[in-house]
C-alpha cells in the first residue's frame, strides 16, 4: 500500500493510474475539474478500456452541476450511471483499475483538493480490499443492498461506526487526527476516555467550537479524514468522525497496516502540527522547560564559598 500526499503530489498519481489502465477503470466520483484527468479517461477510452463512473444523485451545487459532471463524462465515452437517493449523499472517492489495484482518496477529483488542500489517498493491489470496492462499486451500480466482507474496508453506513470506534478503543499511546469536523457525541466521549487513560490525542481540523484548522500550516485547506494509532496502524477514508457521515452518507475508507505508508502519515501530521498554534506553544513550553533545566544544572555546578 502506498500514500499519496496533497498538495505535494498532485494530479501525478492519478494520470499515472488512469494511463495504466489496460481493460477497465471504474471510477466513484463527487467532483472532478482537472481536464487532465478528463483527457486520460478520454485516452483511455480510446485504447480500449472500459470506463464506468459513478456519481452522486445529488450534491452541493445541484442538478445542473451533476448534468455538467454527467455529460463530461459521457463526452469522453464512460459509461455513466448515478447512484440511488436512498442516502443523503453519495460522498466517496475511490478509483479500481483493471480490477487489481485500488485507490482510496480523502481528496475529490478537483484542482482545489489536489492542489491547494491537506489531503491523503492509498493505493493498493491487496486482493481482498480490490474485490470489496469492486463489490461495492457495483452494488451502488446496480442499487443493490452490500453488505462488506473484509475488516480493513471502512464503508457508511454499514460499518464505519463500529469499526472507527474499535481503531480508537484500541489506542494505548497516541492518536493523531485529521478530520474537519469531529462533533459525534459517541466519538467524542470514546476520544474523552482515550485521553482519560493516558493516550496522546491531538486533532488537525475541528472539534466543536474548538478549531485547529491546517490551513494557517500548509498555506491550503485541510479535505481530509485520517487517523494515525500507535505509528502502527491507520486510517484513511472520507468520512469525518461526525454522525452524518457515519450513518446517513456513502463514505469509504480504508484501514492501513503497511509500515511505511504509516510513518509517512505520522510524519507529516507531526510536521502540520508543529506549525499549529497549539504546536507552536507546546515547543516554546518545551523550550523554556529546557532553559530552566539548564540554568538550574548551572547553579548546581557552581562552586560553593
Amino acid at each position: 500500500m502506498k500514500l499519496i500526499v496533497q498538495p505535494d503530489e498532485g494530479v501525478t498519481p492519478l494520470l499515472a493510474a488512469i494511463d495504466k489502465a489496460r481493460t477497465s477503470i471504474d471510477i466513484m466520483v463527487f467532483r472532478l475539474d482537472i481536464k487532465e484527468v478528463v483527457d486520460g479517461l478520454a485516452a483511455a477510452v480510446a485504447r480500449g478500456v472500459a470506463v464506468r463512473a459513478l456519481i452522486a444523485h445529488t450534491n452541493r451545487g445541484g442538478e445542473k452541476s451533476l448534468r455538467r459532471l454527467e455529460t463530461r463524462l459521457l463526452d469522453v465515452g464512460a459509461t455513466v450511471t448515478r447512484t440511488s437517493d436512498d442516502l443523503v449523499r453519495y460522498h466517496a472517492k475511490m478509483m479500481v483499475i483493471d480490477g487489481r489495484r485500488l485507490h482510496v482518496n480523502g481528496f475529490n477529483f478537483t484542482w482545489l483538493d489536489v492542489d491547494r488542500s491537506r489531503s491523503f489517498g492509498v493505493t493498493t493491489s491487496v486482493r481482498r480490499l480490490v474485490q470489496e470496492a469492486s463489490k461495492l462499486f457495483q452494488a451502488d451500480c446496480d442499487r443493490q443492498g452490500y453488505q462488506c466482507g473484509c475488516d480493513r474496508f471502512v464503508v457508511s453506513p454499514q460499518n464505519a461506526r463500529e469499526r472507527l470506534a474499535a481503531f480508537i478503543k484500541g489506542a494505548r499511546r497516541q492518536l493523531l487526527i485529521y478530520d474537519p469536523k469531529v462533533s459525534d457525541p459517541r466519538m467524542l466521549r470514546l476520544l474523552a476516555e482515550r485521553r482519560q487513560a493516558g493516550v496522546d490525542v491531538r486533532i488537525i481540523g475541528s472539534v466543536g467550537a474548538r478549531a485547529r484548522d491546517c490551513r494557517e500550516v500548509s498555506g491550503g485547506r485541510l479535505h481530509v479524514r485520517a487517523i494515525v494509532r500507535d505509528g502502527l496502524r491507520a486510517f484513511v477514508g472520507s468520512q469525518s468522525l461526525r454522525s452524518l457521515e457515519l450513518d446517513r452518507r456513502r463514505e469509504v475508507g480504508v484501514f492501513v497496516h503497511e509500515r511505511p505508508a504509516v510513518r509517512k502519515m505520522q510524519a507529516t501530521f507531526e510536521h502540520d502540527w508543529a506549525l499549529t498554534e497549539a504546536g507552536r506553544r507546546e515547543a516554546d513550553e518545551a523550550e523554556s522547560r529546557r532553559e530552566a533545566e539548564s540554568r538550574r544544572g548551572e547553579a548546581g555546578a557552581s562552586p560553593t564559598a
